[in-house]
């Protein structure tokens, strides 16, 4: 095969490594150092420059006095810890091995597809985790008990709609109403208390705690432009998730329900 269009084929593979880890939730320095060092894996290859935002991937390579440059578009910010514990490994593989660039794009189309969890053990445990925030801001069991069917019952509507691909301001705001709708509900009907202590633990499983740490850890890094829109997506997350729990409490202190 052609040499140039082995290096195409490279920096096809290195977006398909760095979008993997964008897409699960990784931190832009991190995809970055993952593209780098991938196309300077090959020889010939110099002055590779990559920058990575959370809706984009821009990559440029000099090979033998021409200039390449591959672009991908993102749209989806999920949360796969697993899945960027792979990539890492594939790229240590990949730069310290001889595999092939096919061999390389086969194992990352793998990796996309992995799943380590099914969605429902998700929603189990994610749920048990929000449910636990209701505790520990003083509810009782039965309030507990009660987060913990309104969170399992917002995170499988969360990924029923996800399929719609709708924004994340969107599912926060349809998530933190039937999450508050939820909590008066079992509230009202006496299997739950406290109407403040459900309503925290059932939105617990909407906040957007990676999405802040991300913004701090890439400003930290000198990644001033992706640490701004990861920080703006975090406030916008809890706007939404404001404007929802807003939405019911006024119908309730209204005497709506």
């Amino acid at each position: 095969m052609d040499e140039r269009e082995e290096v195409k084929k490279l920096l096809l593979l290195a977006t398909m490594a760095g979008r993997i880890m964008l897409k699960a939730g990784a931190e832009t320095y991190r995809a970055e150092d993952t593209i780098i060092r991938i196309c300077k894996s090959r020889k010939d290859i110099r002055y590779v420059d990559a920058y990575v935002v959370p809706t984009g991937i821009f990559i440029s390579l000099e090979y033998k006095g021409e200039l390449l440059s591959y672009i991908k578009r993102n749209k989806t910010i999920s949360i796969d810890l697993n899945k960027i514990d792979m990539v890492n490994e594939f790229s240590r593989s990949f730069v310290n091995s001889q595999m092939s660039i096919d061999d390389g794009i086969k194992e990352l189309k793998r990796i996309n597809k992995t799943d380590a969890y099914k969605s429902k053990t998700k929603s189990l445990f994610g749920s048990l985790g929000a449910a636990l925030f209701c505790v520990l801001f003083g509810g009782t069991f039965l309030d507990f008990i009660s987060s913990f069917i309104v969170s399992l019952t917002v995170l499988t509507f969360i990924n029923k709609i996800s399929k719609l691909e709708l924004t994340f301001f969107v599912n926060n705001l349809f998530g933190s109403i039937l999450a508050s709708g939820l909590s008066f509900i079992t509230v009202m009907v006496g299997l739950g208390q406290n109407l403040d202590k459900v309503i925290i633990g059932s939105i617990m499983c909407l906040v957007p705690g990676v999405a802040i740490t991300n913004a701090i850890r890439d400003t930290m890094s000198g990644e001033f432009l992706s640490g701004l829109s990861r920080g703006m997506e975090a406030v916008f997350s809890a706007i939404a998730i404001a404007l929802g729990v807003g939405i019911i409490l006024n119908f309730y202190a209204k005497g709506v329900f």
